[in-house]
């Protein structure tokens, strides 16, 4: 398993927005727009291409193009604030969605929902923006393989270390894509220092 951490300084200065605790639902809605799309620039670096000779108004030449649809899945309801970048970046993608819900007291996702799309030969991405104990990622990535994903890459706004180790475990051959490694989690299973309840902040259901 990979785990690559985005190093570049609108990165930080995005993910300093979504962390202050001052940062209003819109503001935090646009900071986690824009951050998102540096975080699936980086996760599709893989994505498959070919070579094509188009015309230019000057002569020919020879260019690359994508030549492998794109499949996302976002892991409700806090992933699909990461899923518009992906619809506006991609002329190729299906979409998918897996609803797992955290019990408060034993951090242990229920699973609700799951309507996934064909995955066979597309560059599949999972979005969950919290990677925190890997339950509910794990269980997502679980059920992507299992739909015929080829491989699949992580993509999280913030990750504890928990959490890391979790999917390195049990799902190996991943690869993780996140804005930040955190320190850990607390007693209520928060990525610490993190940034509160992403899907709370999101949609301004406090």
């Amino acid at each position: 398993m990979a785990l690559q951490v985005l190093d570049h300084p609108l990165a930080s200065h995005l993910l300093a927005g979504l962390r202050n605790k001052d940062t209003q639902p819109s503001q935090f809605r646009r900071h986690a727009k824009a951050l998102t799309t540096l975080l699936v620039l980086q996760a599709t670096m893989g994505i498959r291409s070919r070579k094509e000779t188009i015309e230019t108004p000057i002569q020919p030449t020879e260019v690359n193009v994508l030549d492998q649809g794109l499949a996302v899945i976002p892991v409700l309801r806090a992933g699909l604030g990461m899923l518009e970048p992906v619809l506006d970046l991609f002329p190729d993608v299906a979409v998918g969605y897996i609803g797992l819900e955290r019990h408060e007291d034993t951090a242990v996702a229920r699973s609700y929902y799951s309507k996934l799309p064909r995955l066979e030969g597309r560059f599949t991405l999972c979005l969950d923006p919290m990677l925190a104990t890997g339950g509910s990622a794990s269980q997502a990535i679980s059920l992507i393989k299992h739909h015929g994903a080829p491989n699949v890459v992580m993509v999280s706004v913030v990750a504890a270390p928990e959490g890391v180790q979790r999917l390195t475990e049990q799902h190996p051959d991943i690869t993780i894509i996140t804005a930040s490694l955190d320190e850990g989690l607390n007693d209520r299973k928060y990525i610490v220092p993190g940034l509160g309840d992403f899907g709370d902040r999101l949609y301004g259901t406090f």
